[in-house]
């Protein structure tokens, strides 16, 4: 039996909720999940510039488990612009 999943620390709130690709509506798109903590992630690692160590203790959460998240992050994302899909951000 896996582990209880403990609470992460997230401060960040997005403005928006749905990226997509220009001129094609968005019912045609097949979507990607974008994870709450997965945002917290990047925006702490890729826009504030911290490091993985400085970030995941700003997340409340162990550095190899900042780095499987901002990991997913990454791939999920590069999946949506590669292929043309949409991101859904998740909001709570």
């Amino acid at each position: 039996m896996p582990r209880p999943k403990l609470r992460r620390c997230i401060q960040f709130m997005p403005g928006v909720v749905f990226f997509k690709p220009q001129g094609i509506p968005l019912r045609l798109l097949e979507e990607i999940l974008l994870e709450h903590d997965e945002l917290e992630a990047l925006k702490l690692y890729e826009v504030d510039g911290f490091n993985q160590i400085k970030a995941s203790e700003k997340m409340k959460i162990s550095q190899p488990t900042f780095a499987r998240i901002i990991g997913s992050a990454h791939k999920k994302i590069a999946n949506a612009i590669v292929l043309g899909k949409a991101i859904r951000i998740q909001t709570s």
